[in-house]
C-alpha cells in the first residue's frame, strides 16, 4: 500500500506543479509554438479538468486501497493522453521534443498500473 501512497501523491504533486504555471501562459505559448491558441476554451478547459485529476491522484494516494476503483480511471487518464500525443507526432502535428514530455505520463501510468496490482484483494 505505501508503493501505491507514493506514487500517487508524487505523481499529483509533480502534475500540479507542472501545470498550475501554465494558467498564466497561454500567450506564451502561442508565441513560443505557433499559431497562436484560438480557443481558449480547449486550452483551458484541458488545464482544469488535468489539475482536477492531480487532485485526485493526490486523494488517491490518502487510501489506495479505499480508492482503488478510481485507479483505472486514472489510467486511462495516462494512456490516453499518450495515444493522442503518439498520433499527433505519428501525423506531423508535433515535434519529439514536445512528445518526449509524454515520458513522464508513461512512468506514471506504468506506477498506477502496479499500484492496482499491488492493492488488490488481501491487501492492507
Amino acid at each position: 500500500m505505501r508503493f501505491a501512497q507514493r506514487s500517487f501523491t508524487f505523481a499529483g504533486t509533480v502534475g500540479l506543479l507542472m501545470l498550475l504555471p501554465m494558467f498564466f501562459l497561454y500567450d506564451r505559448i502561442g508565441t513560443d509554438y505557433p499559431p497562436a491558441i484560438t480557443h481558449p476554451e480547449f486550452f483551458y478547459g484541458f488545464l482544469t479538468v488535468t489539475v482536477a485529476w492531480q487532485i485526485a491522484f493526490l486523494i488517491i494516494g490518502t487510501d489506495p486501497v479505499r480508492f482503488r476503483p478510481l485507479m483505472p480511471a486514472a489510467m486511462v487518464e495516462k494512456f490516453f493522453y499518450i495515444a493522442a500525443m503518439a498520433a499527433l507526432y505519428l501525423q506531423g502535428r508535433q515535434t519529439l521534443a514536445q512528445f518526449a514530455i509524454t515520458g513522464s505520463d508513461m512512468i506514471f501510468g506504468t506506477l498506477f498500473v502496479i499500484s492496482y496490482l499491488k492493492t488488490g484483494p488481501g491487501a492492507h
